[in-house]
C-alpha cells in the first residue's frame, strides 16, 4: 500500500532522483520510461502517475554498477560502452 505522504508526481520524482542520487532525470524521461517499461514502478491517482519514495529508491539503486577500477571491468557486469550501444 502506498503511503500518501511519500507519493510524488513525475516532476517531483525526477527532482528527487537527481538530488538524491545524482542521476540525470527529468519528468519527460520518466514518462518515456513509463511507456516502455524501464522506469520506476508507479501508480495512478486518477489521471496522474505517482511514485513512492521506496520505488524510486529501488529503481535508482538498480541503475548503479558494482564498484570497478576500470571501464573494461564493466564488461564483466554486462555494461556496454556508450559508443557500442545500439550496434
Amino acid at each position: 500500500m502506498i503511503e500518501i505522504s511519500n507519493s510524488m508526481r513525475r516532476a517531483d520524482a525526477a527532482r528527487y532522483i537527481r538530488e538524491t542520487y545524482g542521476i540525470p532525470c527529468v519528468a519527460t524521461t520518466l514518462a518515456k520510461y513509463a511507456c516502455i517499461g524501464t522506469g520506476p514502478v508507479f501508480r495512478k491517482a486518477g489521471k496522474f502517475p505517482v511514485y513512492s519514495r521506496d520505488d524510486l529508491d529501488a529503481w535508482a539503486r538498480s541503475r548503479f554498477s558494482e564498484p570497478v577500477q576500470s571501464t573494461s571491468a564493466l564488461c564483466a557486469y554486462g555494461y556496454q560502452p556508450a559508443e557500442d550501444v545500439g550496434k
